[in-house]
């Protein structure tokens, strides 16, 4: 796929900063200083207090993809619709400095997006043609992030009994999905279901699914306690 396809196929127009054709005038460049300041601040404390985050960091250096704050994430304008992306191209997490007001909202889009980050460096994704590796990173996303805990749920007025995690995962895998692809829905939901069994299966490296700091924090103390406990196995 060409790259001038790609971009237009697979989402890239809500990126606007990730164009390199596009150009801004120096007052809008202006105006968002202090939304990219306190976004670099927001993702600074991400990164040293989430346990999501932390977690996740941690997991990314073991497996030999350390991540570098200024090399890694970038704080952007984007369209209106997104919070966040993983940019395959150059390894980058954008988040979007418009759209994150809130440090609950920042701590679970670089949660979200560095689950993609740890997907790409642990297995071999191809993000580009294969719909089903970009359903099962985005279940994963939504499943462990955060994004369908309980509280998250209560903010957006969504309430529900059984069942109601898988619904939630489900449904925000193919919203996400059909932000970066030009699919119809049903064909999202087809894809989101053919894989959801084994991808929100996977944990990995939570070990669990996190329903809370409280239990993110559980989790990044057993991960930095593993070796440790196989030590002890010898």
């Amino acid at each position: 796929m060409d790259q001038s396809k790609q971009e237009k196929e697979c989402g890239y127009e809500l990126f606007p900063e990730r164009n390199t054709g596009s150009k801004q005038d120096k007052t809008f460049v202006k105006n968002l200083f202090t939304l990219h300041f306190k976004c670099e601040i927001m993702l600074k404390l991400a990164m040293e207090k989430s346990p999501y985050a932390k977690l996740l960091l941690s997991a990314m250096n073991s497996s030999g993809c350390k991540v570098i704050k200024e090399r890694h994430f970038a704080c952007e304008d984007c369209d209106g619709t997104v919070s966040g992306g993983f940019d395959v191209a150059s390894s980058q997490i954008v988040l979007c400095q418009n759209n994150i007001h809130q440090q609950s909202h920042m701590n679970r889009v670089v949660t979200h997006e560095l689950i993609h980050a740890f997907d790409h460096c642990r297995a071999h994704v191809d993000w580009f043609n294969n719909l089903r590796h970009l359903a099962c990173s985005e279940i994963r996303a939504a499943n462990l992030s955060g994004d369908c805990s309980f509280g998250s749920e209560v903010s957006r007025f969504n309430f529900g009994l059984k069942q109601h995690h898988q619904g939630c995962v489900s449904g925000r895998a193919v919203r996400s999905i059909l932000a970066v692809r030009k699919i119809s829905a049903e064909e999202a939901q087809k894809i989101v279901d053919e894989v959801f069994d084994s991808c929100s299966s996977d944990h990995a490296p939570f070990g669990r699914v996190p329903h809370g700091n409280k239990d993110a924090e559980f989790a990044y103390n057993d991960y930095e306690s593993r070796d440790r406990y196989n030590a002890n196995l010898l």
